[in-house]
């Protein structure tokens, strides 16, 4: 069996039926098995793998050709240039969630603002901006037990202090706390979409992806509760869907949000939605 790095990278094309990126694909499981950078795999092209490293690298390389994403194969997803800690406990931090970190940043908060992170996943939003706002008191919660523990690594692996990470179901556990920013990624994807039976979704917790009425629920939940908690002239930042910013428009409208206002992502459809508190 030819078993050097080159070889290997060569069999990318079985990914083809399953991947966006084949070559990508392999070049991150080889780096994974081998514990080297893509550099190294160009640089030593007739490295010859142990029995062990062929071994690893085959059983990733068959899960993903079963479609299983390449984060949950390596453990790892970079998100706003940090490396983050990911399992199949919480959705794949994603290159579009990074318009919500953007926005945020833009904002005209205090070098103290406080913030809370809504259904913090792995952590990355959260982290993300603490990683730019050092003095940004941040309290990044979720109802996932699993989902907290792997963001808490993921803080302390990190450094950042500034982050508090506990469990509450949206509001639940933060009565009597105002902040000057809520920031979430809720789930909203209708649970009768077609696409969660495609691609790396598939593998994806439906807790973290799925919500009730149509996708709209709890984004409803957050909106009709935001403003109890936010400071006067904070500020309600939600990423949704591509198709529905009319009616996250709507509901914020409704729950007296003002300077209303949509944000397109990198592909030209609307994802985030940004509201002040009067």
């Amino acid at each position: 069996m030819v078993s050097d790095i080159a070889s290997l990278l060569a069999r990318s094309s079985e990914l083809s039926g399953c991947s966006d990126s084949p070559r990508l694909d392999t070049e991150l499981l080889l780096c994974h098995v081998l514990g080297k950078s893509r550099t190294y795999l160009y640089s030593w092209p007739e490295y010859r793998l142990l029995p062990a490293e062929i071994a690893g690298f085959d059983a990733l390389f068959a899960r993903r050709v079963q479609g299983e994403p390449i984060a949950y194969l390596t453990g790892r997803r970079e998100f706003w240039s940090l490396s983050l800690k990911v399992s199949e406990a919480t959705l794949i931090p994603r290159p579009e969630t990074e318009l919500l970190v953007e926005l945020a940043l833009a904002l005209p908060l205090g070098d103290a603002a406080l913030v809370a992170d809504l259904g913090t996943g792995t952590g990355a939003v959260a982290l993300a901006l603490a990683s730019e706002r050092p003095l940004w008191q941040i309290s990044a919660v979720d109802a996932c037990p699993d989902a907290l523990a792997l963001a808490e690594h993921n803080r302390r692996e990190l450094g950042f202090g500034n982050v508090r990470v506990f469990q509450s179901d949206w509001f639940s556990a933060l009565v009597g706390s105002r902040f000057d920013l809520v920031v979430s990624n809720p789930p909203y994807i209708d649970e009768a979409d077609t696409h969660l039976q495609q691609g790396d979704v598939r593998f994806e917790p439906a807790s973290a992806l799925v919500a009730a009425d149509g996708g709209f629920g709890d984004l409803a939940v957050i909106i009709q509760n935001a403003g109890e908690h936010l400071n006067a002239g904070g500020w309600l930042l939600l990423e949704h869907g591509w198709q529905q910013g009319e009616r996250v428009r709507q509901l914020m409208n409704r729950a007296d949000f003002l300077a209303v206002t949509s944000h397109f992502d990198l592909a030209g459809r609307e994802r985030v939605t940004i509201g002040r508190n009067p």
